[in-house]
């Protein structure tokens, strides 16, 4: 999975709407996402992980608490993941259950609650809409379940200690795929620690 642009709105620290484009950093191979405590690296991973998986990339945020607190009354919440994987490029649109004001009717002010949805933007011109039927999706695209994608592509912040304790099978749980890999020249093999 290569990202491309990852669209974060009223979502952690981000108050508003910003955009992040990866793409003119694809040819460069590895991407290294650094800076001080609190800069906003994990909101980033949360971005993306619950843009493919409809969950958080740790165990410690949960995915209806990401509201910014900075955010104004209108402005949406919501996370937009253009990537490509496979050779294929991909869109994934979701918002958390959060509150927003109401449409006002007669003057009534207030708040209601937005539903937590989701959008997948497939290649072929089809959209899967719904929070499980686009789980189901991505992890059928990806060839990973979120638990195994967690653990593959990042170690979340304070996470690490659990790693290191964890039992032998525990450790090799997430290399044990459904799906060989081929080397350069097309031979077929496995993964395992």
């Amino acid at each position: 999975m290569k990202p491309e642009k990852l669209v974060l709105s009223g979502w952690g620290p981000y108050k508003g709407r910003i955009e992040i484009d990866f793409a003119g950093l694809q040819d460069r191979g590895l991407l290294l996402i650094t800076g001080p405590t609190g800069a906003g690296k994990t909101t980033l991973f949360d971005a993306v992980t619950y843009a493919l998986y409809g969950n958080m990339s740790g165990e410690v945020r949960e995915k209806n608490s990401v509201r910014s607190d900075f955010a104004e009354e209108e402005m949406a919440t919501f996370v937009e993941l253009s990537m490509q994987h496979g050779g294929r490029k991909y869109r994934i649109e979701r918002n958390p259950e959060y509150m927003r004001p109401k449409k006002k009717k007669g003057g009534k002010s207030g708040f209601t609650k937005e539903k937590e949805r989701a959008r997948l933007y497939l290649p072929d011109g089809c959209v899967v809409e719904g929070v499980s039927e686009v789980n189901r999706k991505m992890q059928e695209i990806l060839v990973l379940d979120y638990r195994q994608f967690k653990q593959i592509s990042m170690i979340a912040q304070g996470e690490f200690a659990r790693l290191l304790t964890a039992s032998p099978s525990e450790k090799t749980k997430p290399l044990h795929l459904t799906h060989p890999f081929k080397d350069f020249q097309g031979n077929f093999f496995h993964v395992g620690l």
